[in-house]
């Protein structure tokens, strides 16, 4: 994984071998950007950066940083990979996701499926790259969230779901806690939001509807909410490029406080 060069902008996404990931490293590719590709394994991954030479985007603008979002231990070392090689980050895109399984699925480090993968592995990823996000002024976390976090509750004393797990249930919670997650306190320098990119054909536009808009026009608009000439809000959620009011549970300090002890606990006990 070579270094940037350091007058480019340094951006990784996560969640980048298809859909609104894929289509945000080209449109940030495109900008000049040097961008790291996130990918759950090195097979998808290489396919992904081959597609987005294709595209135009020049070979040595992209490294690959593989990890599986269901092994925390994988997130760790793909943070550890990543800060070695880029020791300045200027954009991080929290985009990874997956649909809750039908079947209640827990993972090796004993969390719920989905409420690991949308939202604590981005927790631990972001944190972990603390020192990157703050090496240069100016730096964002863009967490690609939902408008489905409106209609989500946190079920503090079952995060699993255990009892009574559904799985529309299970995904709107991760999406609720990754929407929090950007009104946590953000390293130094760094300005976090999070923001429903539009209901787009992506493989989980099932949990939505039966027509969308397409993953480059989403990505288009994630990509804005990383533009420097764009002003954003600390903490704010926009719904696709326009500031708008999170669920009100979202928004308060209790919350938050409630989730970033709970994800600390989690991910110190994987």
């Amino acid at each position: 994984m070579p270094s940037a060069s350091p007058d480019r902008r340094t951006a990784l996404v996560t969640g980048a071998t298809s859909g609104i990931g894929w289509e945000t490293a080209r449109l940030l590719g495109k900008q000049g950007c040097h961008v790291v590709v996130h990918a759950r394994d090195y097979s998808s991954g290489e396919e992904a950066i081959t597609r987005l030479v294709a595209a135009g985007v020049a070979a040595d603008q992209l490294d690959l940083a593989v990890a599986d979002f269901s092994r925390l231990d994988e997130v760790r070392s793909m943070a550890q990979s990543v800060a070695r090689h880029h020791p300045a980050i200027d954009i991080l895109i929290n985009n990874a996701a997956v649909a809750a399984p039908e079947r209640h699925t827990i993972t090796a480090d004993g969390v719920e499926l989905s409420f690991q993968v949308n939202f604590l592995a981005a927790y631990v990823l972001t944190r972990a790259l603390k020192g990157p996000l703050t090496a240069r002024a100016g730096s964002r976390v863009v967490n690609v969230s939902s408008s489905m976090h409106r209609t989500a509750s946190i079920s503090w004393n079952d995060i699993n779901r255990t009892r009574r797990y559904s799985r529309l249930a299970a995904y709107a919670q991760s999406q609720l806690a990754l929407t929090v997650f950007a009104r946590a306190e953000a390293p130094q320098g760094c300005t976090v939001v999070s923001m429903h990119p539009g209901i787009c054909e992506t493989s989980l536009l099932p949990l939505y509807a039966h027509a969308g808009d397409s993953p480059a026009q989403g990505a288009a608009r994630v990509a804005r909410l990383c533009d420097p000439a764009t002003e954003v809000e600390p903490g704010a959620y926009y719904d696709r490029t326009a500031l708008s009011p999170a669920a009100p549970v979202a928004t308060e300090d209790r919350t938050v406080r409630r989730l970033v002890k709970l994800a600390d606990a989690l991910a110190k006990a994987a």
